[in-house]
């Protein structure tokens, strides 16, 4: 797909180029020379392109060049040591909220426990009066 890229961006700099080269042929010569001047300015603070570095190739290279390609194969394992924190913040907050609901179970059976094996009938609790009188009691 990057060679498309290339050929499409290659396709529309030649064809700028054909439009400016026509219009330029109507141009007063005070301008072209201006034009000149400009473009030669230009190229001289143009950035020298770097030629890409090529790495070593091993022995084994040849033997895998059909299967991968000319590219060398791409490593993930940046992408991956930058995601491994939020894994394991997200870990750690099912991991809390399993074990606070597992403590609310618990202690919710721990009362349902208490008010299942007191002598006192379970409508005792609801009664409003009861619950005047033990706090007078206590």
């Amino acid at each position: 797909m990057n060679s498309t890229v290339d050929t499409k961006e290659r396709e529309f700099a030649l064809a700028v180029r054909r439009a400016l080269d026509e219009s330029a042929e109507g141009l007063p010569q005070p301008t072209l020379a201006r034009l000149a001047l400009a473009r030669r300015a230009a190229l001289q603070r143009k950035k020298p392109e770097v030629a890409p570095q090529t790495a070593p190739v091993s022995a084994m290279a040849p033997a895998f060049a059909g299967a991968m390609g000319a590219r060398p194969p791409v490593v993930r394992a940046p992408r991956f040591v930058l995601m491994w924190p939020m894994f394991a913040l997200v870990a750690a907050l099912i991991g809390v909220a399993y074990w606070e609901d597992q403590q609310r179970i618990a202690d919710t059976a721990d009362i349902d426990a208490a008010m299942l094996s007191d002598e006192l009938p379970l409508n005792a609790y609801l009664d409003h009066g009861f619950n005047a009188y033990l706090s007078r009691t206590r």
